[in-house]
């Protein structure tokens, strides 16, 4: 591969213990393995673009503008609103602003101000005359959403409800014939919510909390109530398909990166279980006044942990929560824990989402290599959510033989302990799985075949075909040939990944000022530039010189300069004739639309000079 056609290069991703079938270059198998992956993009580009297009046709009257009350409403808030916080904010006004129904994704980590940016939307929305719906995947989240937003709105006409398994059944039934007449305004719930027996009077926007933790047969309702009402979607670690969709433009993505001012990284370790290093983090904690989470996600062994926790700590209170429990228990034994009556909760992840418990800031996870990237992440996010500096303890069997997928999901929740590393989670955790699902059909096979790099381009390129967007056609790179050496040296640039990631970019520069700001970095990273490296940018620079003229290739073969252009080239045969003529009388331009000019005996910067030289001329 030309060191100046590097930009076709693309590191391959694909499912974990897949290797990849390797194709020669220049050989049709290749092409045939693309061809068929682009047919099967096709079909899954064809479903997404009609949900998008379902939106796109729909027209809804906008929304009233925030007016006084909503002003007032957003005073009442106690905290001053982030930077991102208040950039989320403005977009959902401008989606609400516009007759389209707005479907955006709010990916923001854990304590950050999702919740608050949400309020905001679903104020605006009931000002406007219409109801909002909130929807959380646990009981414990929607009930910490529902006193979050009725704390909130106690002082504004608003009337909030909630519907989960902790309400009685006569309770339920007289939410649902209010909603139904109008005279709930917010519901917040679980998946009771996408129940047939749920009718609205006037539905203007779902606010869904942690998409990726629904079931599959929620997602296809909540997939079809976004071609109906504007949808808002709030996520810490939203999934590859999610995030996927964000960034391919099928729908709108706002990110809250920015933490609180005084939240600290959660100092986590990855250990055998130990029972000395078990008792010694429990103690920890409970030395300096705080509480401890113990995640243990077997139901069966679950009092086994509790009882093994309050033998090594005898002072320790010690409070079980997990999902086979009553509703009443459930909701009992959190409010002493969050009455700080239980020093340790010995838990299953139904504590994943939603709670936020300043005073807990060490947080033990007991077999840590069962659980997903974006699983480990959102139950960590239980702790370090006040000042206090907190710690994680990802426990493993001993000797245990990890899968090579384990091992990278363990290494990457150490790496991204700062605050904020939900997006760069969601990045990793694609990686890891390799593309996963699309709109729920596998498509594992295609993505294995071609790369998760090369298939998300398909992708991209087939939805904008769909729907019509103008973007110009992509024309092949002029090829370079100048018989001279041009390259980074291994003594120069000594990591070979790195070398690629330069190389990547230095074939990527598109202009004189990037080609300079390379430059200036390598000089500055690796020191004075050899004459290899020199050749190489000044070889791109000559690529990109050639590329208005629509030229097929360039090169020096030792006698001859020589330019092959294609049909379609700008260049008129009556300029070069006269530049023949006046400054370069040995230019020749044969009628196949070829340019040759004699040289010898040149060295490399000489041959560099006089290919920019003619270039310059051709192009005047």
């Amino acid at each position: 591969m030309p060191v100046n056609a590097l930009e076709k290069i693309q590191r391959y991703l694909g499912p974990d213990g897949y290797t990849p079938k390797i194709e020669k270059m220049g050989g049709t198998s290749w092409d045939a393995v693309k061809e068929k992956v682009r047919k099967s993009v096709r079909e899954v580009a064809e479903e997404l673009v009609a949900i998008y297009a379902a939106r796109e046709a729909m027209e809804r009257k906008s929304f009233a503008p925030p007016d006084r009350i909503y002003e007032e409403f957003c005073s009442t808030f106690e905290y001053e609103e982030t930077p991102d916080q208040a950039r989320a904010i403005e977009d959902i006004h401008a989606d609400m602003d516009d007759v389209k129904p707005m479907d955006r994704l709010i990916c923001g980590d854990a304590g950050f101000g999702k919740t608050e940016v949400a309020l905001r939307a679903a104020f605006r929305a009931v000002m406007d005359g219409k109801q909002a719906a909130l929807l959380a995947p646990t009981t414990i989240l929607s009930e910490q959403h529902y006193a979050t937003f009725s704390r909130r709105l106690a002082d504004f006409p608003i009337r909030v409800e909630v519907l989960n398994r902790f309400k009685s059944a006569s309770e339920i039934k007289k939410t649902i014939t209010d909603l139904r007449l109008g005279k709930v305004d917010i519901v917040v719930g679980t998946h009771r919510l996408l129940q047939k027996d749920v009718e609205f009077k006037n539905l203007g926007l779902v606010i869904i909390d942690e998409e990726q933790r629904f079931g599959v047969t929620h997602k296809e309702k909540l997939k079809k109530m976004r071609t109906l009402v504007d949808v808002l979607t709030l996520s810490a670690t939203p999934i590859p398909r999610t995030l996927h969709l964000s960034l391919t433009g099928i729908r709108d993505l706002s990110i809250i990166n920015t933490p609180p001012e005084d939240r600290q990284p959660i100092k986590t370790y990855v250990l055998e279980f130990d029972e000395d290093a078990v008792k010694a983090a429990l103690e920890a904690e409970l030395l300096r006044g705080g509480q401890v989470f113990f995640v243990h996600d077997r139901v069966r062994s679950i009092y086994s942990i509790a009882h093994f926790v309050q033998r090594l700590v005898p002072r320790a209170r010690v409070g079980v929560v997990h999902g086979q429990m009553k509703p009443a228990d459930i909701e009992k034994n959190m409010a002493q824990f969050i009455r700080r009556e239980f020093d340790v909760l010995v838990c299953t992840t139904i504590i994943g989402s939603g709670l936020d418990i300043p005073s807990a800031n060490t947080m033990l996870i007991n077999r840590a290599d069962r659980f997903g990237l974006a699983q480990l992440y959102q139950i960590r996010g239980r702790v370090g959510r006040g000042s206090e500096e907190a710690s994680a303890y990802l426990l493993l069997p001993r000797g245990a033989l990890l899968s090579r997928d384990a091992m990278k999901r363990l290494q990457a929740i150490k790496e991204f302990s700062e605050p904020g590393s939900g997006f760069r989670i969601a990045y990793h955790d694609l990686e890891i799985r390799g593309g996963g699902n699309l709109l729920g059909l596998s498509q594992a096979g295609h993505i294995s075949a071609v790369g998760y790099e090369l298939y998300t381009e398909l992708m991209e390129k087939t939805v904008r075909e769909i729907k019509g967007d103008a973007s110009p056609v992509e024309e092949a790179l002029p090829e370079i040939s100048m018989g001279i050496s041009a390259f980074l040296p291994e003594d120069y640039v000594e990591d070979v990944h790195q070398r690629l990631i330069l190389y990547k970019r230095i074939s990527h520069a598109a202009n004189p000022e990037d080609l300079e700001a390379l430059r200036a970095e390598l000089a500055d990273c690796y020191g004075p530039l050899p004459p290899t490296a020199e050749n190489l940018l000044r070889v791109i620079g000559i690529r990109n010189l050639l590329q208005p003229l629509t030229a097929k290739k360039m090169g020096f073969d030792g006698k001859y300069f020589y330019i092959y252009f294609k049909e379609t080239s700008p260049i008129d045969p009556a300029k070069i004739i006269a530049l023949s003529r006046k400054k370069i009388k040995d230019l020749r331009f044969t009628p196949d639309f070829k340019l040759f000019l004699p040289a010898q005996g040149l060295s490399a910067p000489e041959i560099l000079d006089q290919a920019e030289g003619l270039l310059k001329m051709l192009a005047q």
